[in-house]
């Protein structure tokens, strides 16, 4: 049986306020890291902690893999050289200078990759909450995503999201089942340095949007 007694109410301060929003400035989308191990029982805890994130119907629907074949860390490599040079070709002049001098994937380095997956045949939640908008399975896999990003970075690591990938590749590649769809692809390790400005903004590929641009009243 659940446990069905009052918790103790969470009264956070304005120290712990302070301290989030330090850690959401400092939480940067990595790609340089150090190649050194992670202590034992990391990932297991990370997976745990992204675990209470909230999920639609509580569905649950995140699967984490933990990609530790040297052929399918090949394989995966393969896969994003490949969809790199042919994102590259979408851009032209300047900008296909800056692209081509960004450093996209950690692959190499990182000590941990962990590929996350929406199983979109779950039958936990009982379909609560996705009737009429199904992707909300995939939106609480990426709450899942963001969760172990900021318990991860509270530990001093280094988390990177390799979006230049065939879905289905990956998928192939690491023989999941064909219910799952891949979400992110994550490599995960001690960062070489730290920033708390992104990199694309340093790079001069984008700077951040304005609240004033971002909210809007109806």
């Amino acid at each position: 049986m659940p446990d069905t007694r009052p918790a103790e109410a969470f009264e956070p301060s304005d120290a712990f306020r302070a301290a989030l929003e330090q850690l959401l400035i400092w939480r940067r989308d990595e790609r340089h890291f150090r190649c050194d191990p992670l202590p034992a029982g990391t990932v297991a805890a990370l997976v745990a902690t992204a675990c209470l994130a909230p999920s639609v119907g509580n569905a649950q629907p995140w699967r984490f893999v933990e990609v530790q074949s040297p052929a399918r860390r090949a394989g995966i490599t393969q896969i994003f050289e490949q969809a790199n040079a042919a994102a590259a070709q979408l851009y032209q002049g300047n900008q296909a200078d800056q692209y081509a001098a960004l450093k996209l994937a950690g692959l190499r380095e990182a000590p941990v990759h962990l590929a996350v997956f929406c199983d979109e045949a779950t039958a936990t939640g009982h379909g609560l909450g996705r009737q009429t908008m199904p992707e909300m399975l995939r939106y609480s896999v990426v709450c899942a995503v963001h969760t172990l990003w900021l318990a991860a970075h509270a530990r001093g690591l280094g988390v990177g999201w390799v979006s230049i990938l065939d879905p289905h590749a990956v998928r192939a590649c690491l023989d999941v089942p064909l219910d799952w769809s891949l979400v992110a692809y994550l490599c995960i390790g001690w960062p070489q340095e730290a920033h708390a400005t992104p990199e694309l903004e340093r790079r001069g590929w984008q700077d951040r949007l304005t609240v004033d641009t971002l909210l809007q009243t109806r």
